[in-house]
């Protein structure tokens, strides 16, 4: 299920904005120097097509460029985000002043084949666990200023969403634990400070999990398992209740995973693997813009 983007219209707009900024400066109307050199009267129509198959992602951004550039602009959407296009495929169309559609082309493009780039990996390495079970989950590892855009295309490409901030969960690593005590303390002062939030706790043994286990974790990242090990700490998991929701620990499979090596992961029964490179490894879709 793709990330709602309702409650993410303000950074939407926001990220819009300083994107508009830095290529364009201060002046929207005037700033693009280079379309001076059309009359401001001259109406045109332009095609933006895909040069390379992917799933499209972004159009939300797209649309809030030509908003706040020039809202006379009409966006006609020929696909939908979710959808696999090919080479040469018309992915939108539009209608208005000469100036506004060469002076928002940049940036539209900008977001729409970057966060597509993302959705196309994602969807290459869901296909990769499909019949599974497991979740791939993406990290915070993302492009400074598209954290919301990049998540959602993650969702779009058939992954799912870890944290989308350092505010809606807690996620518990080595230093927290060394710096509160111990992972006991770390956990029980997780669940006085934010009662309801999910704790999850990065272990880097059989030994640590047992003692997260025993501390009521929500979910526990396996750090840098090998997949044999991986084996043990499922079947260690299953002898455990949670004592705050009288559920079973969610497992968490992270670090070192290649493609290469995903699938073994994948088969060892854990719940969820964590790529980073869902998000930081992407390669943006070849889009290209033209006047009818």
């Amino acid at each position: 299920m793709a990330l709602d983007l309702t409650p993410y219209k303000d950074d939407i707009r926001n990220t819009v904005k300083q994107a508009l900024l830095e290529d364009i400066g201060l002046d929207l109307l005037n700033g693009d120097i280079t379309a001076q050199l059309i009359p401001a009267e001259n109406q045109a129509k332009a095609r933006i097509i895909s040069r390379d198959r992917a799933i499209i992602a972004g159009s939300a951004w797209v649309n809030e460029v030509f908003k706040q550039l020039d809202p006379s602009v009409s966006v006609d959407w020929k696909v939908s985000d979710g959808q696999w296009v090919r080479p040469n495929q018309v992915l939108f169309e539009l209608t208005g002043s000469a100036r506004s559609l060469l002076t928002g082309e940049r940036a539209a493009l900008n977001f729409l084949q970057s966060l597509s780039g993302t959705a196309t990996l994602c969807q290459y390495y869901a296909q990769m666990v499909e019949g599974t079970g497991v979740k791939l989950l993406d990290t915070r590892k993302t492009l400074p200023g598209l954290r919301v855009g990049q998540k959602y295309a993650v969702s779009i490409g058939g992954c799912y969403n870890h944290r989308i901030g350092l505010y809606d969960a807690f996620l518990i690593k080595e230093n927290h634990i060394h710096a509160c005590g111990s992972i006991e303390k770390a956990v029980e002062k997780a669940h006085q400070i934010a009662p309801g939030k999910k704790v999850e706790v990065e272990v880097e043994s059989l030994a640590e999990l047992t003692t997260a286990l025993k501390a009521g974790a929500d979910i526990i990242m396996l750090d840098n398992f090998s997949p044999a090990l991986m084996v043990e700490a499922v079947e260690l998991n299953k002898t455990f209740t949670n004592a705050q929701n009288n559920e079973r620990a969610k497992l968490e499979a992270s670090g070192g995973i290649t493609t290469k090596t995903l699938r073994a992961y994948a088969e060892t029964g854990v719940d969820y693997i964590s790529i980073g490179a869902l998000t930081k490894d992407c390669t943006a879709v070849d889009l290209s813009m033209r006047l009818i």
